[in-house]
């Protein structure tokens, strides 16, 4: 029987990239829309990090299932590094991806793309029953767009330009984006402390 991973989501999209990128895991990737009478866990921790740690941590211990935590991002520098930690619920109750955007946009105002730069950062915490097993992050830069373009992918993706191949990450197909994400990179050092675990 493949071991279980359980990742503290109930986000459909970003559970998706996360099997997607640790695909070739020997592993059962379940979520918590798998464990419906899980508490509900308040992030409110000052970094990306302290949040991916306390959604692992909370999560193994209520299961006592091998869990990832994941928190994730978009730091604007014009913007002082905001919305960071507040990047989906930006427009506060009433968020949607779309209202975050368009606030996004709003603020930015007609600021040139060279004063739109920006990162992506993504936290990835593991922790079993008896606590933490280790953390860490990775990160993604680019520039902010003057107009929402592409279909795929979800948050800022419609907005978030790649240098790299100039388009926004909603204009790029997953096999490409999760080569260069920060989840990707992210994931791809957790991959490390996962296969240290189940060893």
């Amino acid at each position: 029987m493949k071991p279980e991973l359980l990742v503290a989501t109930k986000n459909k999209k970003k559970l998706q990239e996360i099997k997607e990128i640790l695909k070739g895991l020997n592993l059962k990737i379940t979520s918590l829309a798998d464990y419906p009478r899980m508490p509900r866990i308040i992030e409110n921790g000052k970094t990306f990090r302290e949040n991916a740690a306390k959604k692992a941590i909370k999560t193994a211990a209520f299961s006592k299932k091998l869990a990832l935590g994941e928190d994730s991002g978009l730091c604007v520098d014009a913007l002082g590094g905001r919305p960071g930690i507040y990047s989906s619920r930006f427009c506060g109750k009433d968020k949607s991806d779309r209202k975050n955007n368009l606030k996004l946009l709003k603020l930015l105002g007609k600021l040139p793309l060279s004063r739109r730069k920006a990162h992506y950062c993504c936290a990835v915490a593991l922790a079993d029953e008896k606590g933490l097993l280790g953390s860490v992050e990775g990160r993604c830069y680019g520039l902010i767009g003057l107009r929402m373009k592409g279909s795929y992918g979800f948050g800022y993706d419609p907005l978030f330009i790649s240098p790299k191949y100039k388009k926004t990450f909603a204009e790029l197909r997953s096999r490409i984006k999760h080569k260069i994400s920060h989840r990707f990179r992210a994931l791809k050092k957790a991959k490390t402390l996962l296969a240290t675990y189940l060893k």
